[in-house]
């Protein structure tokens, strides 16, 4: 779906707050109510907006401990370990790769004793895991960027 300036602008407010009415939405953009609502349902049939979400703090609900794991599968075990890491609570995002990992997964735990015990005996057992190497993040700096300021005319 080619976008034009208003749905480019209709997408950086939403990232922003996708909570606002759609008659602040119209007004940021230039547009009435009725016609923002039509092209963010536009933007949604064509699958431009995939959902709307809370963001959670996961240190308030005490999820302490934020790791990156390194994942190398045997090679025709790919298709059955990305159905487990689908169904898998711990991980909140799986990204295959290129590189020495053939995949980068993102878990939280709450203590580090959790976060040993999902990596020795869960993550570890998944089908086709070979060898995986952990990373543990200190402090996060930036998370949840938006997109829109990547797109360009």
């Amino acid at each position: 779906m080619p976008l034009d300036r208003i749905d480019r602008a209709l997408l950086t407010e939403l990232e922003r707050d996708a909570r606002q009415s759609f008659a602040q939405l119209g007004e940021t953009v230039g547009l009435s109510k009725t016609p923002a609502w039509k092209r963010v349902q536009a933007l949604e049939a064509a699958g431009v907006i995939e959902g709307y979400r809370a963001l959670i703090s996961p240190q308030a609900v005490g999820l302490e401990i934020h790791a990156f794991v390194q994942v190398e599968v045997a090679f025709e075990r790919h298709d059955a370990f990305e159905a487990a890491v689908k169904r898998h609570p711990s991980v909140l995002a799986c990204y295959a790769t290129a590189g020495d990992a053939d995949y980068v997964l993102e878990v939280r735990a709450r203590t580090m004793p959790d976060l040993d015990q999902l990596l020795r005996q869960e993550l570890c057992m998944l089908p086709g895991v070979k060898r995986f190497s952990t990373t543990i993040g200190m402090k996060t700096i930036k998370a949840h960027g938006g997109v829109m300021g990547l797109v360009t005319d």
